[in-house]
């Protein structure tokens, strides 16, 4: 599953995961990309769009 949004290119992140003792070990932040069918300015998409995109543009965006 490719975790990238198709409006804003949001994408994984790198960082770390920071225990108590302060030892650090790699981590992915994912977003909260949902599976959708929708029109957008005339187009009509087929992917993944994330949630933060879904509140932005929830005027302009119509799900089928």
């Amino acid at each position: 599953m490719s975790r990238k949004c198709l409006l804003c290119n949001k994408g994984p992140r790198a960082g770390k995961n920071v225990a108590h003792s302060k030892k650090s070990t790699p981590r992915r932040f994912l977003p909260n990309v949902q599976k959708k069918l929708f029109r957008f300015k005339g187009k009509l998409y087929k992917g993944y769009i994330c949630t933060r995109c879904m509140r932005t543009y929830k005027t302009e965006i119509t799900y089928l």
